[in-house]
């Protein structure tokens, strides 16, 4: 799964000169969360909803709504803005790219294409869309944890056991004293005793 199947593309931006105010209804109208900076065709920051909000002045001030007015108006999108940036790129694998969001505590990053320009936004909502694809959510049928010894031939016997049921997703949480967990989600036939199969094939089945 490629970033490039899942990014938000030619995502909405604004310039280093674009006032505060602006950039926070552009935010609002349009319900997104960040806009990448962009000047002269080339990324150069990208400022969120709270940095945005961060910069407005406290209710507790003394100054006057023309004061405010005029303050706010002379703020720009570049004196706020977080860089350097951190990127995807639209070729790289899903996980890569939430691993580094992880990484830098970013809940989105833009996305360049290979010759460095700006070709679309990924976020942590579309992290989320990709996982629930990945795991066979919407499809339904059952999900089966199971801890079976990290040794060759293991998830064989798993994958084996299931049948007649039909496997759509199949992934492991982790490895742990010699055994490894994993989580599967079966559909089709025979569902309801796919756990007992499993059992019955000397695997220990944690949750169904």
């Amino acid at each position: 799964m490629l970033v490039r199947d899942w990014m938000t593309p030619q995502p909405t931006t604004v310039t280093p000169d674009t006032p505060v105010l602006d950039a926070l209804k552009i935010l609002k109208e349009r319900g997104f969360r960040r806009l990448p900076v962009m000047e002269s065709g080339r990324l150069t920051g990208i400022v969120t909803r709270k940095d945005l909000k961060d910069a407005m002045p406290s209710k507790a001030t003394t100054l006057s709504v023309w004061e405010l007015n005029y303050l706010l108006s002379k703020l720009a999108v570049s004196e706020v803005m977080a860089r350097p940036v951190v990127t995807a790129a639209e070729g790289e694998y899903m996980e890569d790219a939430a691993l580094r969001m992880q990484e830098h505590d970013v809940g989105g990053m833009p996305v360049l294409a290979d010759n460095g320009s700006l070709s679309g936004i990924i976020t942590i909502t579309d992290i989320l869309r990709a996982f629930i694809q990945i795991m066979g959510l919407q499809e339904g049928g059952k999900r089966l944890t199971f801890d079976m010894p990290d040794v060759p031939g293991s998830l064989a016997k798993a994958t084996g056991a299931v049948q007649p049921s039909n496997i759509i997703s199949l992934a492991t949480t982790g490895h742990r004293e010699g055994h490894r967990r994993f989580v599967m989600r079966v559909v089709g036939d025979e569902v309801a005793g796919a756990a007992q199969r499993v059992r019955d094939a000397g695997i220990r089945v944690i949750e169904e």
